[in-house]
């Protein structure tokens, strides 16, 4: 399963591409961190216009996502599936919570 990456263009828009481990090894390497969060929200909730606030791995344990880009294409994400979120500047994205239940993810913040 890819890794999406969510990071910002040229354009000062966010967009999502995949990164496949062996295509990608620095993916499979050790990476330094500053810790880790465990996150629940409920079906149904929405984060309007954001950046990511630091780079950081977004790992969906249960429930799903939707993720909102500046050209209106909309990107869900569910469980086991991991994001690489580096749009630090830019529009940003929107989050959506959404299916029948919360959404529960582990956010693991990268060191710069």
């Amino acid at each position: 399963m890819p890794i999406a990456r969510l990071y910002t263009g040229n354009d000062g828009q966010s967009h999502i591409e995949e990164l496949e481990l062996d295509t990608h090894p620095g993916l499979a390497a050790i990476q330094s961190t500053t810790g880790i969060v465990f996150r629940r929200v409920e079906s149904g909730y929405f984060s309007d216009w954001h950046c990511a606030p630091r780079r950081q791995f977004v790992i969906t344990l249960d429930g799903e996502v939707e993720i909102g880009l500046g050209d209106g294409s909309v990107h869900r994400f569910g469980p086991g599936q991991a994001m690489l979120a580096e749009d630090l500047t830019g529009q940003g994205h929107t989050t959506r919570a959404v299916g029948d239940g919360p959404r529960l993810t582990a956010t693991i913040p990268l060191e710069t």
